[in-house]
């Protein structure tokens, strides 16, 4: 069984057992969230498409970790005016880990 969830404006499928990283969410370390926002969920025999979240189906999931990714490099460079401007970014993301769906 699996579902589409929709976390942080971006669309993840989640099914029992596997490890998402996800927009930062404001829960703690060990914490059990519901994630009512689901989609779409599918099975061997049927799918259910919601229009637009399909009606009580909710996905419980346990916060694994709370870390930042890997910087990235943002270089803007202009030829010839001696332009240039280094940044850097880290983005923060929460690691869940989909405990069961109920649909």
């Amino acid at each position: 069984m699996y579902a589409i969830i929709r976390t942080g404006g971006r669309q993840y499928r989640a099914e029992v057992g596997k490890l998402i990283d996800v927009e930062r969410m404001p829960n703690a370390v060990n914490d059990t969230i519901e994630i009512k926002d689901v989609l779409l969920v599918g099975d061997d025999s049927k799918t259910v498409v919601g229009q637009p979240n399909v009606e009580g189906a909710v996905v419980t999931a346990v916060v694994i970790d709370q870390f930042r990714a890997k910087k990235v490099i943002v270089f803007k460079y202009r030829q010839r005016t001696k332009f240039r401007r280094k940044r850097g970014h880290r983005h923060y993301y929460t690691r869940i880990r989909i405990e069961a769906i109920n649909a």
